[in-house]
């Protein structure tokens, strides 16, 4: 199904090569575990599958990888989609819709499935990952695990041949992770699909792999059953490195396997005496660092709170784990306490370094700052917010948005006040989750990328005196009289005469969208248009330059004789033919009799 021969990879910025002389097969209906450190290339050699390394990535791949007889090299992502199905780290890169129940339908459609086998794949998956509730709900309101789940869904959907899974299960809680995995096992026994995984957390797949495909970081791959190649390995999950010390055969895999290598071992240790548990250290003389008391954090249009009335209290040298299911409110809590997220109730008390918080005094709260001079972080400024709580999101690019470590480093002394760092810089908050609206760039259609974090359009829009960030900065909009013919809008600019890669903001360029005049924006193969003729018209509303297919409207402009509608752009490149005269103008927003004999003639 997978073939790599003598495949080497080399990135442009890089001296040795990631990859060198793989040669690998992967059969049909094979559960293959990918495991090395970070690093060492497991998401380059899961790219080469379906050619995203290189034709997206940039880079050189010599040799050839060959996926159910066609070479990556020949056939972009967009023709091995029928064949492979890629689940990223990120799930919001591969969003392409607003809701649950599109996201999960959209792939089917791009791959014309009739639409009775969609609303039964749909709900088939809602079922199967536990998103039934969920199927209306927006995507940016959903909690990490359950974006997570909704990205493995939509591939799921597709029913492909070969899934691509880099670390799916990294952001589920383990119950929502046990449940994946037995879906994606069931597909391979039952269904015979090839699944290629990466994963860090390697005690909840270890057990479902056929095959492991270790990569030491000198550019090999190293393949193996699971028993072989973790014995030898620097990393194995604990049940298996507990087999290495036991010097236990077979390895154990699995605790159930363990318990039964382990029944000779228990029975010598049953008389032994027990070792006393070392009891905790008195938390009595630690420093309160935080005290929060009946945070509650509800959002806008939803039934149930996300927090209710949660009390947290902090102690300096303390490590306090939060635990629960995906969606229970643990990002919401975390974003309140930091003082960027939403808090609709309660108070939050941190001391900043440098304040004598003082010892128990008898008195849980000893007064809004007039003994401990604690600060609320929700009322300060967010470079001052950062000082007193620091946090890092589920996503690291949403704190990431310069070019290079070291000025990520100058950026941070700089907000820091560090006195050997550089001269204080404009600083950046990142938002809460469910406040995001600009995701990381990825590639379209080559070197072009949309609006993210990084985009020089975005970091204008949130450069500034720092303050209280607790949603993204609008970005400014183009005003109708704009126009640049030169350019083709994409998948609805929004507005009127604005480009699609200029600074709009992200919702309005997502399909289904509607403009200003109530209109869709999106409209797809077969639907019928505006003047009832199908077509594919592309979106954009009055925006400039958008490329329509033409549906026989009366506009002038239609290219090589056509009589394309334009929609109101200038330049629109309608043309689907007609005969007209071949003479090429800016459509306008109603034809006169004079513009139609113009044009070649009436409809």
């Amino acid at each position: 199904m997978i073939t790599f021969d003598h495949v080497s990879v080399q990135y442009d910025d890089t001296v040795e090569p990631v990859l060198t002389d793989v040669d690998l097969t992967v059969e049909e209906g094979e559960l293959c575990l990918v495991v090395g450190h970070t690093g060492v290339g497991k998401s380059t050699l899961l790219g080469a599958v379906n050619g995203l390394v290189p034709h997206f990535t940039g880079g050189t791949l010599y040799g050839t990888v060959a996926v159910d007889g066609r070479d990556t090299a020949g056939h972009p992502p967009r023709e091995l989609a029928d064949v492979v199905g890629v689940v990223g780290q990120d799930p919001l890169d591969g969003f392409v819709t607003d809701t649950v129940e599109e996201e999960l339908a959209y792939a089917m459609e791009q791959l014309a499935v009739p639409p009775a086998t969609m609303r039964k794949r749909v709900e088939e998956t809602l079922d199967l990952l536990g998103l039934a509730d969920l199927r209306h709900r927006a995507l940016h309101e959903l909690s990490g695990g359950q974006q997570q789940r909704v990205a493995i869904g939509s591939v799921l959907t597709a029913h492909p041949r070969v899934l691509v899974l880099d670390e799916p299960t990294s952001a589920l809680d383990p119950t929502a992770a046990e449940e994946v995995l037995a879906a994606i096992t069931r597909l391979v026994h039952d269904l015979g699909v090839t699944v290629l995984l990466a994963e860090h957390r390697l005690e909840r797949v270890v057990q479902y792999a056929d095959r492991v495909l270790h990569l030491p970081g000198d550019g090999r791959v190293v393949s193996g059953l699971p028993a072989e190649i973790f014995r030898t390995t620097t990393i194995a999950p604990p049940v298996v490195e507990l087999g290495r010390r036991a010097d236990w055969t077979p390895l154990p895999l699995s605790v159930r396997d363990a318990r039964r290598a382990a029944a000779p071992l228990r029975t010598r240790l049953a008389g032994a005496p027990v070792p006393a548990a070392r009891p905790p250290a008195p938390a009595a003389g630690r420093t309160r660092l935080l005290d929060a008391r009946g945070v509650s954090v509800r959002y806008r249009g939803q039934a149930l709170p996300a927090v209710r009335e949660a009390d947290v209290e902090l102690r300096g040298g303390e490590t306090t784990a939060l635990m629960g299911r995906n969606g229970s409110g643990k990002s919401s809590l975390l974003w309140a306490l930091q003082g960027s997220g939403t808090r609709t109730g309660g108070t939050v008390r941190v001391v900043p370094f440098g304040a004598d918080p003082g010892r128990e005094r008898g008195s849980r709260d000893p007064g809004p700052g007039k003994e401990d001079g604690s600060r609320d972080p929700g009322a300060v400024a967010a470079t001052e917010a950062r000082r007193l709580v620091g946090l890092v999101p589920q996503t690291p690019t949403d704190l990431l948005y310069l070019e290079s470590v070291r000025q990520e480093l100058d950026q941070a002394d700089a907000e820091s006040a560090h006195p050997d760092g550089p001269a204080p810089a404009r600083s950046w908050t990142a938002s809460p989750p469910h406040r995001r609206r600009h995701p990381p760039p990825r590639p379209v259609r080559g070197s072009e990328t949309r609006p993210g974090p990084r985009d020089p359009a975005v970091r204008r829009a949130r450069s500034g005196p720092p303050g209280r960030a607790d949603s993204w900065p609008r970005l400014p909009r183009q005003g109708a009289t704009h126009r640049d013919p030169g350019r083709v809008g994409r998948r609805g600019a929004g507005g009127r005469g604005v480009d699609a890669r200029r600074g709009v903001r992200r919702e309005d360029r997502r399909p289904g969208r509607r403009d200003g005049r109530g209109r869709d924006r999106r409209r797809r193969p077969g639907r019928r248009s505006r003047r009832g003729l199908t077509g594919v018209r592309a979106a954009g509303g009055q925006g400039a330059g958008a490329a329509a297919v033409s549906d026989g409207g009366t506009g002038v402009g239609g290219a090589d004789g056509g009589r394309g509608s334009g929609g109101r752009g200038d330049d629109g490149r309608d043309g689907d033919g007609g005969d007209g005269d071949g003479v090429r103008a800016a459509a306008r927003p109603k034809a006169t009799a004079r513009a139609k004999a113009e044009a070649g003639g009436d409809r």
